[in-house]
């Protein structure tokens, strides 16, 4: 990988989510070498997948690239590269670009969408977890439109309007409230020949509120929200099978749809050589003690999405978001400066800061420490937290402006079918 072996322990990071992100910021200044592996040369802001999705952002307005975030400082070397196995014997990363050796190893690979071992639902479904998976699903939902136009066939023309969102969590739900929106501001006006009045959006939701891990309020509001604006909300229903063209339930309730989107549950994206079972617990997410030192290594540790910490507030481990992964990050980066001190290393402490969603144009929930409310001032506040975690000046400013058009115009632009993506419909 022509990195240079020098005096300072070297730190390989793997995965420049958010965990690895600001472990390798709070490293950077240190005397350490950091290596950051990654199969992608850009950090993806992942809560604003959606807005890509839908055509309310460009993809290049949630990304940043991986060498310009850590740009100006020494001894960070940024590797792009495929991790395909963990030596943990020879303190190895064996990748598509040759083997590296390590001192200290961080596992930061993040989550993976998760089927559950439904294979056919994995193979005609759509995913959002990612900014290729994201283009392709706005490719899917405009052409989809444009073939509606084309055919005679009035069942095959409402399976292409409809769409089915599988898991009501705040990417089912802001995915929902975004193309209700598309539905009723601007098909009309870019299709005026086709009855876009047609569209069916549907959430499923295998238990009895959408938004669980938010409050009960929160949950009722954003079911309010949604059924205003024309949403379908079927509740306790869970899809078994989709053939890419019928959607089947647990019940007699079934679906003709050309569209399913996953949005029902991740797992962790655990390497070849720490994804035994005496690694891998709950959610295929890797064991780790609190100080995220991965089960019988001192040297190996494990954050953010894939890191399995329980707590007693937490006991089936801390939420696959953003926050938990980012105080992860910076807390190891102390951590392993006091590991190589020699120093009693601190445990970890999530600090909630709470949770949001929001369901549309004035429209979200949030849920803080002591404040919950809901509505316009709610929607405020979600689109202030996430310009500010955005990186990059130019990125705040595009979403910023961007966001600000949408309103004024009720439009999105970016209704682009850059690349063609089609899973056609059995005829």
């Amino acid at each position: 990988m022509n990195i240079p072996r020098i005096s300072f322990p070297r730190i390989v990071i793997i995965g420049g989510g958010f965990a690895g992100v600001a472990l390798a910021k709070k490293l950077s200044n240190c005397d350490v070498q950091v290596v950051l592996l990654d199969k992608n040369n850009y950090h993806t802001f992942q809560p604003l997948l959606y807005q890509v999705s839908t055509g309310g952002l460009e993809p290049d307005s949630i990304a940043y690239p991986i060498r310009k975030i850590l740009k100006n400082f020494p001894n960070f070397y940024f590797r792009l590269a495929d991790v395909e196995a963990i030596d943990t014997d020879k303190n190895k990363v064996k990748t598509n670009i040759g083997n590296l050796k390590f001192d200290y190893l961080v596992v930061a690979s993040g989550s993976i969408t998760n089927f559950f071992g439904n294979t056919e639902v994995e193979k005609h479904s759509m995913a959002m977890k990612t900014i290729p998976q994201s283009l392709n699903l706005r490719s899917l939902i405009l052409e989809n439109f444009e073939e509606a136009l084309l055919t005679s066939n009035l069942n095959e023309r409402n399976a292409l309007m409809n769409f089915v969102i599988v898991g009501g969590g705040p990417t089912g739900v802001e995915l929902a409230g975004a193309l209700a929106e598309i539905k009723k501001g601007i098909l009309p006006k870019d299709y005026p020949d086709l009855d876009t009045r047609l569209a069916q959006i549907h959430i499923v939701q295998s238990n009895e509120c959408i938004l669980k891990g938010m409050s009960e309020k929160a949950s009722a509001k954003a079911e309010d929200f949604l059924e205003k604006l024309g949403v379908n909300i079927w509740k306790n229903v869970r899809v078994t099978n989709y053939d890419g063209k019928t959607v089947t339930t647990n019940t007699d309730l079934t679906f003709e749809t050309a569209t399913l989107v996953w949005a029902a549950g991740v797992k962790g994206a655990t390497i070849k050589g720490l994804d035994a079972e005496e690694f891998v617990t709950r959610g295929n997410r890797i064991l780790v003690n609190e100080f995220n030192q991965v089960k019988g290594f001192k040297h190996i540790f494990a954050i953010g999405d894939i890191a399995y910490m329980a707590s007693d507030e937490f006991p089936n481990g801390f939420p696959m978001m953003a926050q938990p992964a980012i105080q992860q990050g910076n807390q190891l980066g102390d951590n392993i400066l006091k590991l190589i001190e020699e120093k009693q290393m601190k445990p970890f402490v999530y600090k909630d800061k709470g949770a949001m969603a929001t369901i549309g144009r004035n429209k979200a929930v949030v849920d803080l420490k002591n404040y919950k409310f809901q509505g316009v001032f709610a929607w405020y506040v979600w689109m202030f937290v996430h310009l500010f975690f955005l990186i990059g000046f130019r990125n705040r400013m595009v979403v910023f402006v961007n966001w600000v058009y949408n309103y004024v115009r009720f439009d999105r632009e970016a209704r682009l079918i850059i690349r063609p993506f089609k899973k056609r419909l059995k005829r």
